[in-house]
């Protein structure tokens, strides 16, 4: 069933049921989710910085679509049980993205770790994370 998982079929179920997010998914496959954070009508910190919440909204966002792909259909009560996030330099730019990369999962949770960037450079990461979702009883 995750092959029916897409990046469309994730932004439809995620603005029916969380649509302030913010954040939507751009590429998913069968073990990442690429998010990207938008940033019209976001407070910027001084100097133009994008504030660490966030990156961390942004994270957290990632890591719940990467869930979708991880157990195979969309799941609105999947939750954050865990997350930390460790901010690494400024977060400067126009755009703001995040890689979930699937660690491993069973049948009550997922885990997956995140790296954040800034518009196009994929390799200057902003910011890492860590976290756990939690999947409700079947």
């Amino acid at each position: 069933m995750s092959s029916q998982i897409d990046p469309d079929g994730v932004n439809s179920f995620v603005n029916n049921c969380y649509p302030e997010l913010g954040s939507r998914c751009v590429e998913i496959g069968s073990d990442f989710a690429v998010a990207e954070y938008d940033l019209s009508g976001i407070a910027r910190r001084p100097g133009g910085y994008i504030s660490g919440p966030d990156q961390f909204r942004l994270a957290d966002g990632a890591l719940w679509f990467l869930t979708f792909h991880a157990i195979g259909r969309y799941e609105e009560m999947s939750v954050t049980s865990e997350l930390s996030i460790r901010y690494l330099r400024p977060a400067l730019g126009e755009r703001l993205f995040a890689r979930a990369q699937l660690q491993g999962h069973t049948r009550r949770s997922v885990v997956g770790s995140v790296s954040l960037w800034c518009d196009s450079n994929k390799e200057k990461i902003v910011s890492v994370g860590q976290g756990t979702y939690s999947l409700p009883v079947a």
